[in-house]
């Protein structure tokens, strides 16, 4: 039996060869296992496996044949960051604190993907505390699972707090991986990686069974490496959770996504913004990344799009950090009062185990935590509904007046329009968009749509993978790194 390259086969190719009969799950684990073995120990995205994986598979096999496939990821391969419970194994969010925490039950999105077949093959690292310990730190670190590194350049950061999640899918450690975004951590990580990472509409996804940043603007989603295996794995967690308030109007937009078929004649007739923002104060020029962005923009052109230009202002981030700030502690305490055993029953207990334990948990402090625990919620609550409220209106006003009433959707570089996604609750995707003349450095385009139009936002991003296909493996990109590997 032949096996495919696991970097950059697809779950449609991967079907095909469990449908024939020609593979089965158990050894498309077994190959993801030392793909693991051979490559994790130098890049880290791995934080645990589960002990049953290869029962998951067998049963998976067993089902096939009896009944037929569940569903289009029947037997697939599935990471899942290490902030979203899975039963059998520890939720820790990389957090030494942390490293006992064992839920009983899995998270509804961990169900639903059971329910339709996937074999969950265990977490992925990440950023600590989804990236709100603290600040300065770098993007895939934290204190359990040390620092995830990017496997298209070691030398740049795997962006955060996704880390794991895209470096195992850049990697192949597992065709499927699932991240979770507050403001940008599934959209930044893809850019930096080479994939396809999207941060769906506020409440299509449960957030049941995460531990939380903060509920105005958590999420989790899918990071693969092609669009379609995103709108699969989407269409396999999307729906309403009683638990979550939040997922209320799901049922609909959750239906719309299972019923798609793709079209790679989307963007025929198309109209698109192009967002032109001034650079930050700091920041510099970067010829190599445009030329990428010039690209795909043509692409678009190409395959039928109108482009227009359209104007965002500077996205000032005071109000959405204090508003994170506020939500951050009361949301992980609720989370952990749904665990009956964990050890820490808060997140003041949190930042009293890094406390006492500083040497191991705090080489970057705890600047975030120690903000969250000090806010007085009862006196300072009618100043962060302000805020909030303030916040959301800055996001959406402008995103609305950028689209107007005629543009489908705002077209970013990389992932710089997360800020505006994620704080205003709308879909962001983030697909491939070429690598720098000068480094080979991955460079991503950043789609971003109104609420609950995720349906749509991928059938436009197919459509401009399928006209740009730019894609290439870490492999490929970066051969020098894996030649002692």
């Amino acid at each position: 039996m032949t096996i495919p390259d696991l970097a950059s086969v697809t779950v449609a190719e991967l079907r095909a060869l469990l449908e024939t009969g020609t593979m089965t799950s158990q050894a498309l684990v077994e190959a993801h296992l030392a793909q693991i073995n051979r490559f994790d120990p130098a890049f880290g995205a791995i934080r645990c496996l589960a002990t049953d994986v290869l029962d998951q598979a067998a049963q998976s096999d067993r089902i096939r044949r009896e009944r037929g496939s569940r569903s289009p990821i029947e037997g697939i391969p599935v990471l899942v960051k290490d902030n979203i419970d899975v039963a059998g194994l520890p939720t820790t969010a990389g957090a030494l604190a942390l490293e006992h925490n064992a839920p009983a039950v899995d998270a509804p999105i961990v169900a639903a993907m059971r329910a339709a077949g996937a074999v969950i093959l265990g977490k992925t690292n990440l950023s600590e505390l989804a990236n709100f310990l603290t600040e300065d730190m770098p993007s895939g670190y934290s204190s359990l699972g040390g620092q995830v590194l990017n496997p298209y350049d070691t030398a740049i950061t795997p962006s955060g707090s996704s880390s794991g999640s895209a470096t195992a899918v850049a990697l192949g450690l597992a065709p499927l991986t699932i991240g979770t975004e507050t403001d940008g951590s599934i959209t930044s990580p893809a850019d930096h990686q080479s994939i396809v990472g999207m941060k769906p509409t506020l409440g299509m996804v449960s957030r049941t069974g995460i531990l939380p940043i903060a509920p105005s603007q958590d999420t989790a989603g899918p990071m693969t490496r092609t669009v379609a295996d995103a709108a699969l794995l989407l269409a396999a967690i999307a729906g309403p959770d009683p638990a979550d308030p939040a997922t209320a109007s799901a049922a609909a937009a959750a239906g719309e996504l299972r019923d798609l078929v793709l079209d790679e004649q989307a963007l025929r007739g198309a109209r698109i913004g192009v967002v032109r923002q001034q650079p930050e104060p700091d920041e510099k020029p970067d010829p190599s990344r445009d030329k990428c962005h010039a690209a795909a923009l043509a692409a678009l052109r190409e395959a039928g799009a109108q482009l227009v230009d359209v104007d965002l202002p500077a996205c000032d981030r005071e109000d959405e950090l204090a508003v994170l700030h506020y939500e951050f502690a009361p949301s992980v305490d609720r989370y952990f009062a749904a665990i009956p055993h964990t050890p820490m029953r808060s997140l003041a207990d949190i930042q009293a185990w890094n406390n006492a334990h500083a040497g191991a948990a705090l080489k970057f402090r705890q600047v975030h935590v120690d903000t969250a625990v000090a806010i007085d919620h009862d006196r300072e609550r009618d100043a962060y509904q302000q805020t909030r409220a303030r916040d959301l209106r800055f996001a959406t006003d402008n995103l609305l007046q950028a689209l107007g009433d005629t543009l489908e959707c705002l077209v970013f570089p990389g992932a710089s329009g997360c800020s505006w996604a994620a704080r205003a609750g709308w879909p962001s995707i983030v697909l491939p968009a070429g690598y720098g003349a000068d480094n080979r450095r991955p460079v991503g385009m950043m789609l971003v749509s109104r609420p609950w139009t995720d349906g749509r936002l991928l059938q436009l991003a197919y459509a401009l993978e399928t006209a740009h296909p730019v894609r290439r493996t870490p492999f490929e990109i970066n051969p020098a790194v894996f030649r002692r590997l």
